[in-house]
């Protein structure tokens, strides 16, 4: 087959226009098909057509997820982490309307943990001469800025991590009021991150008691007092 033969999508059959064709290990993907799968998947032309398949159907499954999701924390910094702690699943996404674009939900299980990374970047300085090309400053003078990269490393069959720069404009004073306000935001989203990893306390189970104050037989409120007569049981 020659380079310019139609193609057509292994996925929805529709014919792939120039330029629009995206590889796969046995297969042809169109741009449609392709938008649809997770953002976070890098490895497309490595990947079957059975696997793509599979992923298609995860990504429409996912929408219902994402339709029964209710964010009950809220980190927004690079990207946006919305967590969902009544169903302990959170997702991550740079679209302020994330209902629309589908956006992988996640279990807390699914979290193995976060590192955070400060990139220093050294650059010279440089000024014009008389004639208006660009010269060395005598002595040379330089810019040193920062940013901060968090990733987050997860457990899923499509992609194992997901990494963004939490400053939205580069940090050119180390220990200063920018660079420590990033800081303790990556840090805040890193200890949330880290928080998944912790098992769900079950729920103690509560006994009845013999109030010490009326004798009865009580099963105390969430202060530990008696039901009847509202004296401390512990």
């Amino acid at each position: 087959m020659g380079f310019f033969d139609k193609k057509y999508c292994d996925v929805c059959g529709n014919k792939i226009g120039l330029l629009g064709n995206r590889k796969l290990e046995d297969g042809n993907l169109c741009k449609d098909c392709a938008a649809k799968l997770s953002p976070f998947f890098s490895d497309r032309r490595h990947s079957t057509l059975e696997e793509i398949k599979e992923q298609l159907a995860y990504r429409e499954a996912n929408k219902e997820k994402v339709a029964a999701f209710v964010p009950t924390r809220t980190f927004s910094s690079g990207r946006t982490i919305l967590i969902d702690d009544a169903k302990r699943q959170f997702l991550i996404t740079n679209s302020r309307r994330w209902q629309d674009v589908n956006p992988d939900i996640l279990d807390f299980e699914q979290a193995l943990g976060a590192t955070l990374d400060v990139d220093e970047n050294k650059y010279e300085l440089k000024t014009k001469d008389k004639e208006g090309k660009s010269v060395s400053y005598n002595p040379p003078r330089y810019k040193t800025t920062y940013n901060f990269y968090l990733t987050i490393h997860l457990r899923s069959p499509y992609f194992d991590e997901v990494r963004f720069q939490v400053n939205d404009d580069e940090i050119s004073v180390r220990g200063g009021r920018d660079y420590n306000r990033v800081e303790a935001e990556a840090e805040e989203i890193r200890q949330a991150i880290l928080g998944m990893n912790r098992p769900e306390e079950p729920a103690k189970a509560v006994q009845a008691v013999k109030c010490p104050a009326c004798g009865a037989t009580t099963i105390p409120d969430e202060n530990g007092r008696c039901e009847y007569c509202g004296s401390a049981v512990f």
